[in-house]
């Protein structure tokens, strides 16, 4: 998109979206600590989610829940009865027939996903959801047996049954009973999903949801593992729903969680089962996309978004660089996405400034109008996004406070690291008590171990600015500090739209290098030279590029380069590939570095 088109957008006003008004509590303190929340109340909410998906059904039995393409192309659906009946049978066989435990989910976004999900809540079992990644690595399947160990599941259930053979077979369940689509493949006893549907249905499942209590964990979520193997956080009712109903208030009317929905996100992931769980609630229809941004599958994303027009549209920042490549190029997906479109979310990473005024540019063109741009800011220990942006603005941010969350900002030079503290904030992780008391300061506040800033400082109405990860700021040689965050984010600014990604190098090194993903047709010469004029608008040795190298082989999901949601495992990456950054710090530069002055 030409700049004379970003300029023009930007006067442009805004779509209607019906946010809620922002009004803010603001404490100082003398040790220059902020605390932040709103002062319109968390509204009243139910809890009990198998109880509200019950009265859900029955008020929208013959509505489509769930839609997926079967093999032939075409979208087949799932109505709220259908699956109201399918969750009880599964319901009525947890409670009948299955070892006592947590139900641990190995699957894709798919219906029988949702049916074993919230069947295992209704059994008062928690859901373990797990990237079917951890199956599919092979090895010694370390991931995987390190949460069947922890988690000490009762029941397994593995849809793909090919997928998961190699890891069902390898590891030790511990006496969990596996449940697939096909039995028959493996060598270990197992139960066949179609049977698990078959179950007739009793008065106990109806009892077992009505004695469900706020507290009771309903899911046992997965960290991402960026540093380790993944620490279990438990999650109770009353923290989904809390969440749940955070955003529901601030952004619901926009986002219109009761239409059309279309998503990629996982649903083993926070923000994905937040789309599931609220969807189905909210008597919505999910449209499941089994397209994601990464090679040979984004195109399956674009299919869908040509088709199926919504006014609310998810995703992490690496989809949108590729979406608005592909709006700028495609007519008829432009019109499309945008002729409905009210609200779109990012989440996950810092959205790159000219992504966003492109997007925008790209919907002013189309529509007339600009469409209001939120941030989804969150993590699994909070259940999903507890910040919102829900004001018009054209920065990028990470937002302001839902109501019913508190956060706290501890200054830190010239940033402060985020705190919170509120009903969506969860107790900790898995019999990790060490772990559980780091992660809390003295007032019981959540260390989200994020930096952030005031867009405005005299004015906290204007929202904060995500300003980097803690863990991410390491020391060259010299001692001088690299602020990640910040130094990535203005890179991708720069060499936008030229590279997918990049990877910043790295502790104890003399001086900074980067590892970038460039685009098939990126010109090296091009990318050179702006790196150069970064550098040039950098104030310190530390901010500067001296070399840079161009990968050539993607970021790999099953080394866990690269989650599920698109988003880059900086220490995963440098790791893998030891002998790239030797590249690049190499004493004489071979010619596939671009060294710079």
């Amino acid at each position: 998109m030409a700049d004379s088109a970003v300029a023009a957008a930007r006067p442009a006003p805004f779509r209607e979206a019906h946010l809620m008004p922002v009004d803010l509590e603001v404490e100082r303190r003398p040790d220059g600590t902020v605390l932040i929340a709103s002062r319109i109340p968390l509204r009243p909410y139910e809890a009990n989610i198998p109880a509200a998906f019950a009265r859900r059904a029955e008020l929208s039995a013959e509505k489509p829940a769930l839609a997926q393409r079967g093999a032939d192309g075409e979208w087949a659906f799932l109505t709220f009865g259908q699956l109201k009946r399918d969750m009880d049978a599964a319901t009525q066989w947890l409670l009948s027939e299955a070892p006592p435990g947590p139900v641990l989910i190995l699957a894709g976004n798919t219906p029988a996903f949702a049916v074993m999900s919230f069947a295992a809540q209704a059994a008062g079992r928690a859901a373990c959801p797990v990237s079917v990644t951890y199956a599919a690595l092979g090895g010694d399947y370390g991931r995987l047996a390190h949460v069947i160990d922890k988690v000490k599941p009762g029941v397994v259930f593995a849809e793909d049954t090919r997928m998961a053979k190699g890891a069902l077979e390898a590891l030790n369940l511990h006496g969990a009973r596996i449940v697939t689509a096909d039995p028959t493949g493996l060598s270990k006893p197992a139960t066949a999903y179609a049977d698990i549907l078959a179950t007739p249905v009793t008065e106990a499942v109806a009892a077992s949801i009505a004695g469900l209590k706020p507290q009771a964990r309903a899911a046992l979520m997965l960290t991402s593992g960026s540093t380790g193997l993944p620490k279990v956080v438990p999650i109770t009712f009353d923290n989904l729903m809390a969440n749940s109903t955070q955003c529901q208030q601030t952004i619901g009317e926009a986002a219109g969680w009761h239409d059309v929905m279309l998503d990629w996100l996982p649903w083993h992931h926070a923000a994905g089962a937040f789309v599931l769980r609220t969807t189905l609630l909210e008597g919505g229809t999910l449209y499941i996309d089994d397209g994601k941004p990464a090679p040979g599958l984004f195109e399956t994303s674009i299919r869908n978004l040509r088709e199926i027009p919504v006014s609310y549209f998810n995703n992490v920042p690496l989809g949108y660089a590729m979406l608005v490549d592909a709006l700028e190029q495609d007519a008829v997906l432009r019109a499309t996405f945008f002729r409905k479109m009210r609200l779109m979310l990012y989440g996950g990473a810092g959205l790159p400034q000219t992504v966003m005024d492109r997007l925008q540019a790209a919907a002013v063109a189309e529509t007339g109008h600009r469409i209001m741009m939120t941030s989804g800011y969150g993590m699994t220990e909070t259940v999903s996004a507890f910040m919102v942006i829900h004001f018009e603005t054209d920065r990028v941010g990470i937002g302001l406070p839902a109501p019913g969350t508190t956060i706290k900002l501890s200054p830190s030079g010239d940033r402060y690291e985020l705190r919170a503290r509120g009903p969506n904030v969860t107790a900790g992780y898995l019999d990790e008590p060490e772990k559980t008391a780091a992660a809390f300061d003295e007032e019981g506040f959540y260390r989200t171990g994020d930096l952030v800033v005031f867009h405005d400082p005299e004015d906290p109405t204007k929202g904060l600015a995500f300003s980097g990860r803690a863990a991410e700021e390491f020391k060259l040689s010299s001692g001088a500090w690299v602020y990640g965050g910040a130094v990535r984010d203005g890179l991708i600014k720069a060499l936008s739209p030229l590279v997918t990604d990049l990877v910043l190098c790295d502790d104890g090194r003399p001086w900074l290098g980067v590892m970038l993903w460039p685009k098939p047709d990126a010109d090296p010469v091009e990318i050179a030279r702006r790196l150069a004029a970064f550098n040039a608008g950098q104030h310190g040795s530390a901010g500067r590029v001296k070399r840079a190298l161009l990968l050539t082989e993607p970021p790999s999901a099953n080394a866990h380069e690269i989650s599920d949601k698109g988003t880059i495992n900086r220490r995963a990456v440098i790791d893998r590939r030891a002998g790239e950054v030797e590249r690049l710090y190499a004493d004489t530069p071979d010619e596939g570095v671009i060294a710079l002055g």
